[in-house]
């Protein structure tokens, strides 16, 4: 089943604050949808009526289940959209170091697969000028870990790196929000956990009863480099999946 419709994506410029040049811009792309595997699911079954979305369900679940099991036992597997294998972090002591887990854990390392690499060669990309908000998330470190982009730690510190990412305005919807990815419940961060409120840098505490899973950090601010403050808010989803 091959989907032959042309494939495209939106990008906006950004400024690239890190350069001595003033028009120096970086690009990303615009996400123009958040997709579920259910989601999937149904534009699956909308191309093959043959398929229920029962059967689909059932055959991805157990693929996955045996995909983990197998990567966790040390597998390399090829899956879905790439290739996945277990690294090791931390540094070992002597030739017969023992594991410490409070000095070294297990990691995921994936790579995307051929098929993917090569749809991402032939999109067509439509550059269309700089972002109208300029709010930026660069990077997410997590003070407990150490680790940037990947993790959350339930009560732990947050820093964010960015550009007007300051959470300012009379809005309710301005703040801090992390959203569950399993069940799209979202956890908004108390004023009194921001730490930092800088336009590039914001701090702050993960409220200690955050459930384990997959979220997605976004900011909601109407900051502005100007004066003035923006008359709507803007949000700023950042593109990384951190895991609690």
């Amino acid at each position: 089943m091959v989907n032959e419709e042309k494939t495209s994506v939106i990008v906006e410029l950004y400024d690239l604050t890190i350069t001595e040049r003033k028009d120096d811009r970086f690009g990303r792309v615009v996400t123009s949808k958040s997709l579920k595997e259910d989601d999937l699911i149904k534009l699956a079954v909308a191309r093959r009526t043959d398929l229920s979305p029962a059967t689909l369900r059932a055959s991805l679940d157990i693929l996955k289940e045996i995909a983990i099991e197998q990567i966790t036992n040390g597998a390399s597997v090829y899956f879905g959209l790439g290739y996945f294998s277990l690294i090791v972090n931390g540094t070992f002591i002597g030739d017969h170091a023992k594991w410490d887990p409070t000095k070294h854990s297990l990691h995921v390392k994936a790579a995307a697969s051929v098929a993917l690499r090569e749809a991402i060669e032939t999109t067509q990309v439509n550059v269309r000028g700089m972002s109208q908000s300029g709010i930026v998330i660069n990077s997410v470190h997590d003070v407990a870990s150490g680790e940037d982009n990947a993790h959350l730690t339930p009560g732990g510190g947050v820093s964010l790196s960015g550009n007007k990412i300051k959470i300012a305005g009379e809005s309710h919807d301005n703040g801090i929000y992390l959203t569950n990815l399993n069940t799209q419940e979202v956890t908004a961060i108390a004023a009194n956990a921001v730490i930092v409120n800088d336009p590039s840098k914001v701090s702050f505490i993960v409220p200690n009863g955050l459930l384990a899973g997959d979220y997605k950090l976004s900011i909601t601010t109407q900051y502005s480099s100007g004066t003035n403050l923006l008359k709507e808010p803007r949000t700023y989803v950042f593109d990384y999946v951190l895991t609690v």
